[in-house]
């Protein structure tokens, strides 16, 4: 099967080697980490300063347009190829276990999709990021908890004001009473002005005594 049908890397698609998992070794050292979560850096935090408060957060790469994390994202958004996703969320989830900040999390929730969209691609693309977080962190997983209630489009470089537009009041939860007093991570793709993680947040937040944190896959350079 490998000789017709070979594994290749999702970033250059190269023939992976037996050693080789998701992308090859070159495009793993050309991958551009954040290392937020072991600076103890603010940057995304800093995105919803002032709007939503955020225990911790991080991103473990930095995207930029027609960068290498830009092809990992687009293959696993629009070509199916969910295994990038568990691949994206074993690397942080173990990375995060290894800080005190990340070690008390309750329960992993991922942003949800639009229930038309999810049924056209068959899979939310940050699903499986999230089950491997919570795996890791021995969290609870929660994909219904949280729910999209109308259909938005995907406009990663848009202003600030106009995401808002798009995206407020657009997510509902469903029910609370298993997540009071509970630390959520809240979980997404990537997070460019906040618009979206602010959206859901806002929600999140009226259930009881909740503290909230967010790890996404990539941040917008």
């Amino acid at each position: 099967m490998n000789l017709f049908f070979p594994n290749v890397c999702e970033a250059c698609n190269n023939v992976l080697t037996d050693n080789e998992v998701v992308v090859c070794i070159s495009c793993r050292h050309q991958l551009p980490v954040t290392n937020f979560h072991f600076d103890n850096s603010k940057v995304v935090k800093k995105i919803v300063y002032g709007r939503i408060k955020l225990e911790n957060a991080t991103a473990l790469l930095h995207f930029s347009k027609k960068g290498i994390v830009q092809q990992l994202l687009h293959n696993l958004k629009y070509r199916g190829h969910e295994h990038i996703g568990s691949f994206l969320g074993k690397w942080l989830g173990a990375e995060l276990k290894s800080i005190e900040d990340y070690k008390h999390i309750d329960v992993v929730v991922p942003i949800p999709l639009y229930k038309t969209k999810l049924r056209k691609r068959g899979y939310n693309q940050v699903s499986k990021f999230g089950k491997e977080i919570a795996k890791v962190l021995d969290a609870e997983y929660n994909d219904s908890v949280l729910i999209k209630t109308k259909s938005t489009k995907t406009k990663v470089f848009k202003g600030r004001l106009s995401r808002w537009n798009d995206e407020g009041a657009v997510f509902a939860i469903s029910e609370n009473a298993s997540l009071i007093g509970k630390h959520i991570l809240l979980v997404d793709d990537i997070i460019t002005t906040g618009a979206t993680v602010e959206a859901c947040t806002t929600e999140l937040l009226k259930i009881d005594n909740i503290k909230l944190s967010l790890a996404t896959m990539a941040i917008a350079d």
